[in-house]
């Protein structure tokens, strides 16, 4: 079933532009990325938080009773996500994205809708699965097993649509920050370039 509304398929299929600002931030459930989010967005960063938390703190469907129902709320505040930052100047960092849903979709069994090009950047940065630092929740009642199936699922389907994964490293939270400064700022010398 597809729930896409016009709009998003108006807004979302123009063109695949690689050099866009919206930044991707994926991999493993429990591998910092909220709380990397966080700190870039205390810095002033420009930053949308995960859509899969965000559902459930809305009372949206849950994951473990109703997994298709979720994916397809998770599908439809991603692309909500993306219409809403449209029109926003500078960089964007997204606590995952679409292709994360559709992923999600993938691995339920259920029908994944074409949505043409996204206008995210071609480099997608990956929280690698980290045990040390994983933690369950009220939000998050999967355990590390299954956040590493994820990412490895994750690590497919981006490729397979033309992303590059680049991995951030196991490293403290100034560390990653300063690595996501670095790569923002590569981005703003790229476009500077252009």
């Amino acid at each position: 079933m597809n729930h896409l509304s016009e709009s998003h398929r108006h807004r979302l299929q123009p063109r695949r532009d690689f050099t866009s600002n919206f930044i991707i931030l994926s991999g493993c459930s429990g591998g910092g990325k909220s709380t990397l989010v966080a700190a870039l967005a205390a810095e002033g960063i420009s930053t949308v938080s995960e859509p899969g938390r965000r559902v459930l703190r809305a009372g949206g469907p849950d994951p473990q009773t109703a997994p298709e129902a979720f994916a397809q709320a998770c599908l439809s505040m991603a692309l909500t996500d993306l219409r809403d930052a449209a029109d926003q100047p500078g960089p964007a960092v997204f606590d995952r994205s679409v292709i994360d849903a559709l992923c999600h979709l993938e691995r339920l069994g259920c029908e994944v809708p074409d949505l043409g090009p996204l206008p995210y950047h071609r480099t997608v940065l990956f929280a690698p699965p980290w045990a040390e630092i994983f933690v369950g929740d009220a939000e998050r009642r999967h355990g590390f097993e299954a956040a590493v199936a994820e990412y490895d699922a994750l690590s497919i389907a981006y490729p397979a649509r033309g992303y590059d994964i680049l991995v951030l490293p196991k490293v403290p939270l100034a560390e990653r920050v300063a690595c996501m400064r670095q790569h923002l700022a590569g981005l703003a010398d790229t476009s500077d370039a252009g």
